[in-house]
């Protein structure tokens, strides 16, 4: 693999992830057990099956970038401080959603360099939707069936916001990030959606605003953020800073990841860390955090 990402490499990934997306659905079409990993998050042999496939077909594409996954151990820090480009994985996001049958689940393959994502793919299996990008390429949404068409965040105003926020992770910051979003627009809609499509969606311009203000991982992220970045987008922690990678510990701060660049998205979620300490104190069926919204 050149060092740079071009088309013909990004096509390759892409192609990848849409390999491992069988491997998935395979799964999905019949029974399976869930098992529960340390933190508690399910593991299926979907899971298993496609991060199987995407070690192999990488280490033949490029044997020699390491690989980080959320499926296979986590090297340790003193090793991988020193990797100068690295593949970041998340061979099946949104594994509740898999269990669930919802199809809100994604296949994210991701590649770094100095840190930084370069090259990402999102693939969401049960649609055949892809979307990926590389740095100085551009960002690219393909159906079921090419052609692929071009994306790009748009241009936003305060007559209208779109809000997307996860159908998991709704808590009480959230909740206070969009009182504060309201109060700046005229109309504000709320949308739901699972895994790092909710990211995507921002790229393509069909929605604003994604607030993430609870934990996330890197291989979570990673190659969406590629993706809207190159879509002319910005995701940053509450402070307004990129997100980083590869550090001693994978935990990502809260994000927000917004669409046009020059409205600052991330402002509405500063100081509400507080906020977040009152989720479990809430009751079921609290008006403010667990109001049904729009899909």
């Amino acid at each position: 693999m050149k060092p740079q990402p071009t088309m013909a490499s990004l096509q390759q990934v892409v192609d990848i992830a849409i390999d491992a997306g069988k491997e998935i659905l395979a799964v999905y079409a019949g029974e399976f057990e869930v098992e529960r990993k340390g933190d508690g998050s399910p593991l299926t042999a979907a899971d298993r099956r496609a991060d199987a496939l995407i070690h192999a077909r990488l280490q033949r594409l490029a044997p020699h970038i390491p690989r980080l996954s959320e499926e296979s151990a986590l090297q340790p820090f003193a090793q991988r401080r020193a990797w100068r480009r690295f593949w970041l994985i998340d061979p099946l996001d949104g594994t509740k959603g898999f269990v669930q049958r919802n199809g809100e689940f994604t296949v994210n393959i991701a590649l770094l360099e100095a840190n930084r994502p370069v090259l990402g793919v999102v693939y969401a299996p049960l649609t055949g939707v892809a979307y990926y990008a590389a740095a100085a390429i551009g960002a690219f949404k393909r159906e079921a069936k090419p052609p692929p068409t071009p994306i790009r965040v748009k241009k936003f105003n305060l007559d209208k916001a779109i809000m997307v926020v996860s159908r998991a992770h709704v808590g009480a910051a959230v909740a206070a990030y969009r009182a504060r979003l309201a109060r700046e627009v005229a109309q504000l809609e709320i949308a739901h959606m699972g895994s790092s499509m909710k990211i995507c969606l921002v790229a393509e311009g069909s929605a604003d605003v994604y607030p993430r203000l609870g934990p996330t991982s890197e291989w979570d992220t990673a190659a969406a953020q590629c993706i809207l970045e190159s879509a002319g987008g910005r995701l940053t922690t509450v402070g307004g800073q990129p997100l980083q990678y590869n550090k001693a510990n994978i935990l990502n701060p809260w994000f927000v990841a917004g669409g046009d660049p020059e409205f600052a998205w991330h402002q509405f979620a500063q100081g509400l860390e507080s906020a977040a300490d009152t989720d479990a104190a809430q009751p079921p069926g609290d008006p403010l955090i667990n109001e049904p919204l729009s899909d």
